[in-house]
């Protein structure tokens, strides 16, 4: 999944997890763990919760004022 999927759904603050983004219908199946990656942008401070992020991701919700947890 892509940040800007978190951008559309969820409002700041939003503490975002594999069980939410099931629950959204953002992710079907968990399969080999949620991934996060940093296409689009980012204006909202959330924290998230995935198995991976890449680099650019990571830096973009850090830098919205968010944090990134590895599960």
């Amino acid at each position: 999944m892509n940040i800007d999927d978190l951008e559309e759904r969820f409002e700041a603050g939003t503490e975002v997890t594999p069980e939410l983004l099931i629950a959204g219908g953002l992710v079907k199946k968990m399969k080999d763990g949620i991934k996060v990656l940093g296409d689009g942008e980012l204006t909202k401070s959330l924290k998230v919760k995935a198995h991976k992020f890449s680099k650019t991701a990571e830096e973009k919700i850090l830098a919205a004022g968010g944090s990134v947890e590895v599960l």
